[in-house]
């Protein structure tokens, strides 16, 4: 089916003749025939339509741990998959030949909603991550497939950067299992300069996952030598989070590596990585890994009661799994939050193409 055209929601006529877009705070405001910067939604007939419906830059089997999610039914697979485009201009992006592309002959693999929960179950998949590119973004088809999901019982996961409008966003999470946001740094200026957006939103859609949703999320930061590794920002950012969001939303710390405009600055050390970790937990935070490195103790769970280690991990493997189906630690009882149930084996470092 050709879906060059799907209408789209969130946007309102001005009348000057153009419209604009509600879905993000970038509020692009379009003539006919004009894309908003995110390049998906476009002006046409005086109504904006999503380009991407149904189309997609391709299919993969990755394990949970990869969203990354460590709370998530800890050891499943999930069915990845994304579009084009991003509703950001991160020079960091790691993504950028998927989230900058204008170049639509790239999103070769089609599939409808239904298609997709359907070889999710076949795969058994106990979810399906809309990731790569920003979900938001392609708000209409993600919304499509999360309901086709949930009717054969699948989950769903949004990896995003939680840019969105709170009308949007009040709708988009209302269709989400679980989220990883990416919050990129913990200032103004970063996010306008480097990312040619705003922090505060951001913060916004992380106070209403936690205050107004049932939606389990966890929070991944890239950290980028001497642009948003500080100690000062770092502390900042935990103690924000500590206070707003508790202690026990999973954080993960994650390494650059130069790539898109940002070719110029050198990959982030590991030490970087455990110095924001110990920052995470004297904060009080009770959850605080480390990604994109070899690092057994930050890829590890451990529980919040005795200490003990509920979850080794090494990269994407799970090495050792000692809690009841229902998150308590085997040793003292103490309930790990998060979404758990019967541990069998662990899908482990895969990464499976598949075709839909």
């Amino acid at each position: 089916m050709d879906h060059t055209h799907h209408p789209a929601r969130y946007w309102h006529a001005l009348k000057d003749g153009r419209v604009q877009c509600d879905v993000c705070p970038r509020d692009c405001k379009l003539h006919e025939g004009q894309r908003g910067l995110c390049f998906v939604r476009r002006c046409e007939d005086g109504k904006i339509v999503l380009t991407t419906y149904g189309r997609s830059s391709g299919f993969c089997i990755d394990p949970i741990e990869k969203k990354p999610l460590n709370h998530f039914y800890p050891g499943s697979s999930v069915l990845s998959f994304g579009t084009a485009g991003c509703n950001l201009a991160c020079k960091f992006c790691q993504n950028w030949d998927i989230s900058k592309s204008r170049e639509f002959d790239r999103l070769c693999d089609q599939a409808e909603p239904n298609q997709i929960a359907q070889a999710a179950a076949e795969h058994g998949c106990r979810s399906v991550s809309f990731t790569y590119n920003d979900p938001i973004i392609f708000l209409e088809y993600a919304v499509d497939t999360a309901i086709a999901c949930h009717e054969q019982g699948i989950r769903t996961v949004a990896v995003t950067s939680a840019y969105i409008h709170p009308e949007a966003r009040a709708e988009f999470f209302s269709h989400m299992d679980a989220a990883n946001v990416d919050l990129k740094a913990f200032t103004e200026e970063f996010y306008h300069k480097l990312c040619a957006g705003q922090l505060q939103p951001v913060l916004d859609s992380l106070l209403y996952l936690k205050h107004e949703t049932d939606v389990w999320f966890e929070i991944t930061t890239l950290l980028i030598p001497g642009q948003n590794d500080s100690d000062e920002e770092l502390t900042a950012m935990c103690d924000w989070i500590a206070q707003n969001l508790g202690l026990d939303v999973p954080l993960h710390f994650t390494a650059f590596h130069p790539d898109w405009k940002m070719m110029n600055l050198p990959p982030t050390p590991s030490a970087t990585l455990s110095r924001a970790r110990d920052i995470g937990l004297k904060a009080g935070l009770h959850y605080v890994y480390t990604g994109n490195v070899h690092d057994q103790t930050g890829d590890t769970t451990f529980c919040p009661g005795c200490g003990e280690r509920v979850i080794v991990r090494d990269w994407y493997e799970i090495i050792e799994h000692r809690l009841s189906d229902t998150g308590e630690c085997i040793m003292c009882g103490a309930k790990v939050p998060g979404c758990f149930d019967e541990f069998y084996d662990a899908f482990g470092a895969r990464r499976i193409p598949i075709r839909i």
